[in-house]
């Protein structure tokens, strides 16, 4: 924000930041319903973390919460919001819904809790066109697949793996909401997957979601990864090959 921009009610940047530290409250909603073995409930918990998180940023650049709050690290209790809702809640409900297998479930847990550290701790976490290097542990999308899909505890087991491995390997995954190479396109495909994907979890008279929409929603999200290979390949504008 300018300089000269008129400065917010500091009541404002407060009630962003409150609206952040939900997360956490919803956190440990999800983790009530994970030991009620409510599992689809859980992952609606998740689901709106992810809402949550997916607009507070522009929420706290508006209310200028760096000038409203000060004594606030607000990008701190963003990742402590993000670990929780994007790591520790996903790897329980991987665990208690028995999407692993048994004996190794407990060190898989243990490789997704330590590998995700490094994304939460890296300082080139993305790259100055808002890619992120590495997958971005978004483990409460892989939960939600592995739970509609069923396709069993040994898929679970090699997805955690390739995932963890994705995470420092030299590839990149597109920002929905930041990265500028596709104007506004992106953004809409971008709500287009997290509608078909959080449609997943409506209770369908027969069960399990439609053939359609679950395929649709891995279309989607297969664009999303295509656009990162690109990125992947294409290398930053203006390097030198």
């Amino acid at each position: 924000m300018p300089a000269d921009a008129p400065r917010r009610p500091a009541w404002l940047a407060w009630a962003v930041h409150a609206f952040t530290a939900s997360g956490a409250a919803i956190a440990f909603l999800a983790l009530m319903a994970i030991e009620a073995e409510r599992w689809r409930a859980a992952l609606m918990w998740l689901v709106l973390a992810l809402v949550v998180d997916g607009v507070d940023g522009s929420l706290a650049r508006w209310a200028d919460v760096k000038r409203g709050a000060p004594r606030i690290d607000g990008e701190t209790l963003d990742l402590i919001i993000d670990y929780l809702t994007y790591v520790f809640v996903p790897t329980v409900f991987l665990w208690r819904a028995q999407l692993l297998p048994a004996a190794p479930a407990p060190w898989l847990a243990a490789l997704i809790l330590v590998s995700a550290l490094y994304n939460f701790t890296r300082r080139d976490l993305k790259t100055q066109d808002n890619y992120f290097r590495g997958f971005p542990s978004l483990w409460h999308v892989a939960a939600l697949y592995l739970y509609v899909g069923r396709p069993g505890p040994a898929v679970g087991a090699a997805t955690v793996c390739l995932l963890a491995l994705l995470t420092f390997a030299p590839v990149h995954f597109v920002h929905p909401f930041r990265v500028r190479d596709y104007g506004p396109w992106l953004p809409a495909l971008a709500t287009a997957w997290a509608a078909a994907t959080a449609a997943l979890l409506w209770p369908w008279s027969r069960g399990a979601p439609p053939v359609v929409l679950l395929t649709g929603s891995l279309a989607l999200g297969a664009v999303l990864l295509a656009l990162g290979l690109a990125r992947t390949l294409r290398g930053a504008r203006g390097a030198v090959r």
